[in-house]
């Protein structure tokens, strides 16, 4: 169960999605040097008008893709404090791909294969959202922008 799989938090501290059981969740793999980067925005916007409704964000970076998280977390922390005021809670570096995959996106990609079932992500902004009894309900790609999620967040919400 998604609850149950250890995550460090972007600070370091080790924890696991149980605080947010209950909550509907986005679980995004992003990063800072990306063309979907502008994305912050829209996902802290999301994130802003549905948290009290039960909505949490989750932010995972990766530098699997073409090197474009290259900083370390307290750089992350900073550029996304200044440049998108993000106040979701955001994790560790994370390998989402490979043998080093986190166990979180092995579940993810298993519950929710890409293109043609294909499991592997593709890139940077790949969208997860999971619902209240932490089941996987939707993929959605990069260049899904998060305010085309909102309608289904609020289905989820109910």
């Amino acid at each position: 169960m998604l609850y149950e799989i250890p995550l460090t938090t972007i600070e370091g501290r080790a924890t696991s999605l149980e605080a947010y059981r209950g909550r509907v969740l986005l679980i995004v793999n992003v990063a800072s040097r990306c063309l979907f980067t502008p994305q912050y925005a829209g996902l802290e916007a999301l994130y802003r008008r549905h948290v009290d409704a039960g909505l949490t964000v989750l932010g995972f970076p990766c530098d699997q893709f073409v090197h474009q998280e290259p900083g370390s977390e307290a750089e992350i922390v900073s550029f996304c404090a200044t440049r998108y005021a993000v106040s979701f809670p955001m994790f560790a570096k994370t390998q989402v791909n490979g043998p080093d995959a986190h166990t979180l996106f092995k579940v993810l990609k298993t519950a929710a294969p890409g293109w043609f079932g294909k499991p592997p992500i593709r890139w940077n902004f790949t969208k997860f959202l999971i619902d209240r009894e932490g089941h996987v309900h939707s993929r959605h790609a990069p260049q899904t922008a998060p305010h085309r999620l909102e309608n289904a967040v609020l289905k989820l919400l109910g």
